[in-house]
């Protein structure tokens, strides 16, 4: 895998952001490490309206590629998230390539909602959703329900694709490459360990999830987010060269 498409989500940082750390510190780590791409976690702000200058700045002096991660979903009570403008503003504000939610509680689309979201859309932001660990929107039949939904609305929205997710909702993650591969824009690698009460996401290698076998079913020409919580640069560094040495074991 080329170096280019490697994001480190700002995940990989969870101890040192316990201790503090915010996350414009985080960026400058990214950097230090030779990755051009991170994404910002919204959870992770002690205050947004207060950093976000800070992390567009630095972003933009050193070309560093930012995602976003909203962990809110598009559909609250069935209708479109009021807080969606307040999301992309702030997107906006940090130079953000791409910004992802949860999908919510979708039934589906009214022509209100496509207005809406094509006006947030035409702001230049890839949008995507997400597989998360919620039965109402990280099952694949919810997802795939969406993205019909997406396709027959018109609407540019993609989908990122969590490696590790699935196993929280009782899902097959190979089974969902396979039926998803064609709606993917954005990766997220991790592995799992253990089942059900004791189910822990854990660094690649360290699982029981073949990742290797899953990105072969994936596009190869997306961004792949490193996104699970380390304790220190080395299982971060080995995290990036599994995936440089993947790329080399394919060619």
């Amino acid at each position: 895998m080329k170096t280019e498409q490697i994001v480190l989500n700002l995940l990989v940082f969870d101890q040192s952001r316990k201790a503090g750390m915010q996350q414009l510190a985080m960026l400058h780590h990214v950097v230090d490490l030779g990755i051009g791409a991170a994404e910002i976690r919204r959870e992770y702000f002690d205050d947004v309206t207060a950093e976000i200058a800070g992390i567009a700045s630095y972003a933009k002096e050193h070309q560093l590629q930012l995602f976003y991660s909203v962990p809110d979903e598009l559909f609250v009570n069935q209708q479109l998230n009021p807080k969606l403008t307040q999301y992309y503003d702030e997107a906006q504000a940090m130079g953000v390539t791409a910004i992802k939610f949860n999908i919510g509680d979708f039934i589906a689309f009214s022509q209100s909602d496509v207005s809406e979201l094509k006006q947030l859309l035409a702001r230049g932001i890839q949008t995507n959703i997400e597989n998360d660990q919620t039965l109402v929107s990280g099952r694949l039949m919810p997802i795939q329900r969406f993205m019909v939904g997406v396709q027959q609305s018109g609407l540019d929205v993609g989908y990122v694709y969590d490696m590790g997710n699935w196993r929280y909702v009782n899902e097959d993650e190979v089974a969902a490459a396979q039926q998803l591969s064609h709606v993917v824009r954005y990766i997220h690698v991790k592995d799992d360990q253990g089942v059900a009460e004791t189910l822990k996401t854990v660094p690649l290698g360290e699982g029981e999830i073949q990742w290797q076998n899953i990105l072969q079913l994936l596009p190869s020409n997306v961004p792949v987010a490193i996104e699970y919580p380390t304790q220190d640069d080395t299982v971060i560094k080995r995290g990036i060269d599994d995936l440089l040495n993947y790329e080399a074991h394919q060619s």
